[in-house]
């Protein structure tokens, strides 16, 4: 096996306020998604409707 040389591994302690904003970035960004596949759920039915029957 390789020699590797010894290694140190600082831990910085993590806090809400660190992430919390990323969080709310990632929870905005899914509930546009889910409006906007809602939306296109509805027009693809609507146009069923319209050609199908």
């Amino acid at each position: 096996m390789a020699d590797h040389g010894p290694t140190t591994m600082e831990l910085v302690e993590v806090k809400a306020d660190d992430i919390i904003g990323e969080r709310r970035s990632f929870y905005e960004h899914f509930l546009t998604g889910t409006t906007w596949a809602v939306a296109a759920t509805i027009v693809v039915l609507l146009l069923m409707w319209i050609f199908l029957v």
